[in-house]
């Protein structure tokens, strides 16, 4: 899949504060992540983010 920064995406497993909507501010062979309830950045390895996105939400939406 292609990702692009600005993305948002939806996660199958939600984050500690129960958000599991994320907007990507990085790609690359790491692909960093913000929460868009709490506002915390996870730096995630390519492969396991692609493995962890159900589907992909759209651009600045």
């Amino acid at each position: 899949m292609q990702y692009k920064v600005g993305d948002k995406v939806v996660t199958k497993k939600p984050h500690p504060c129960g958000g599991n909507v994320w907007t990507i501010t990085r790609t690359g062979a790491d692909v960093r992540i913000v929460c868009d309830k709490c506002g915390r950045t996870v730096l995630v390895d390519a492969l396991k983010f692609e493995k962890s996105v159900k589907k992909i939400i759209g651009e600045n939406n």
